[in-house]
């Protein structure tokens, strides 16, 4: 393929017809089947690894050579984000793992095999020491984000955390009519000045934190509502005898305890006394209670598909499923049933009735803008960043 390219400023070469380009890529990726598909993006997943250990390896020495110096940039960082353009989480994670890397050159391979990421290395970088680094970075290989967190939190475990309950500030009316708000104009953005009476600051919502303090200690952070705190001070009270100190999180461990047994009774009827097993009525798609035991028991409450890469690991969306789809007289028994996640649910069936299949991601239809009335104003919270 032959490339059109123009210079911009900063010596850079860009493709002049961008939007071609990434319309014959999508061409040419809709042409390839299933598997040449997944090879591709393999490929492609490696490609990035290699280039990102190389990053890494040459801000390590533009660290050492301190060249950001000579660029009009006070630190490695400005020079990242100024120059190199990253964000700033993307130019932090970088910069710890070329630093960790330079004390410990065994990353860079870690990071080019893909059995560590950017976000496992900069976790791990402050608890690295000459005779711990192999074992951790070893315990580190293709874990998740909070798997590192809680690696670390077994080597350098913190205290408790302190119970805290507090009254957080409320939204205030702010007197400043320079600050603006967007509003839905027909089709347009337009950025209009609003009067100070009507602009108002909320305080932002944090998700909630959970981290690992130590192997079985958890710091658990969540914000409530004032009828939820009052429902929490009427059970200190009721359970001072038990609980003297009205302890939140003996509290919240109780409350956890009843919620699971609810939900659990309620989705695959959990029970220690069951009932005399009823057989399931012929043709319907009814699932007993015993066959929903058995089913949760046996699948280890997991969904239960297995494709290329294994098992899926997911817990959460559970549905069961007919093995024999019901439409074609599958039965209603534990062994025709398994769990199965909401995804895989849907794919199978996609898989098994193709005409009748809706697309497991269908794009929501368009629908026009509304426009608001003169004097309404429209406002968002914002998302907090994951990090």
């Amino acid at each position: 393929m032959i490339r059109n390219e123009i210079a911009r400023p900063g010596g850079h070469c860009w493709p002049r017809k961008l939007a071609w380009y990434m319309e014959s890529m999508a061409t040419i990726f809709s042409a390839l089947s299933d598997g040449d598909l997944l090879a591709r993006l393999e490929h492609a997943c490696a490609q990035e690894r290699l280039a990102t250990a190389q990053l890494v390896a040459l801000l390590a020495e533009v660290d050492v050579r301190k060249l950001y110096a000579q660029q009009s940039c006070s630190s490695l960082f400005t020079y990242c984000v100024q120059v190199l353009h990253f964000s700033e989480h993307a130019a932090y994670l970088r910069i710890e793992a070329a630093r960790a890397a330079r004390r410990f050159p065994v990353i860079l391979d870690r990071l080019a095999g893909g059995a560590l990421h950017l976000t496992a290395v900069s976790l791990l970088a402050p608890h690295l020491t000459d005779e711990n680094h192999q074992q951790l970075l070893d315990a580190a290989r293709h874990r998740s984000k909070r798997d590192v967190e809680q690696l670390i939190a077994q080597v350098r475990p913190k205290p408790d955390a302190p119970t805290v309950v507090r009254k957080l500030p409320t939204s205030q009316t702010v007197a400043s009519p320079r600050i603006e708000l967007r509003v839905d104009i027909g089709e347009e953005q337009k950025a209009e000045p609003l009067s100070a009476s009507t602009v108002v600051t909320a305080t932002p919502a944090k998700r909630a934190e959970i981290m690992a303090l130590a192997p079985e200690r958890f710091k658990v952070q969540f914000t409530v509502e004032r009828s939820t705190f009052e429902k929490l001070r009427q059970i200190q009270d009721l359970l001072r005898h038990s609980i003297p100190s009205g302890d939140p999180a003996l509290i919240f461990d109780r409350a956890l305890t009843l919620l699971l047994a609810d939900l659990s009774k309620i989705k695959f009827a959990a029970t220690n006394r069951p009932h005399a097993a009823r057989k399931a009525k012929s043709g319907s798609r009814h699932v007993p209670a015993a066959v929903k035991r058995e089913v949760w028991r046996r699948d280890e409450g997991r969904c239960a598909f297995r494709g290329d890469q294994g098992r899926c690991r997911e817990t959460g969306f559970l549905e069961f499923h007919h093995v024999v789809p019901y439409a074609q007289g599958g039965t209603t028994t534990s062994e025709n049933l398994e769990l199965r996640c909401r995804t895989h649910n849907v794919y199978e069936a996609e898989q098994q009735f193709p005409h009748r299949a809706q697309p497991l991601f269908a794009r929501e239809p368009r629908t026009k803008l509304r426009v608001p009335a003169v004097n309404s104003v429209r406002t968002e919270r914002a998302e907090p960043s994951s990090g």
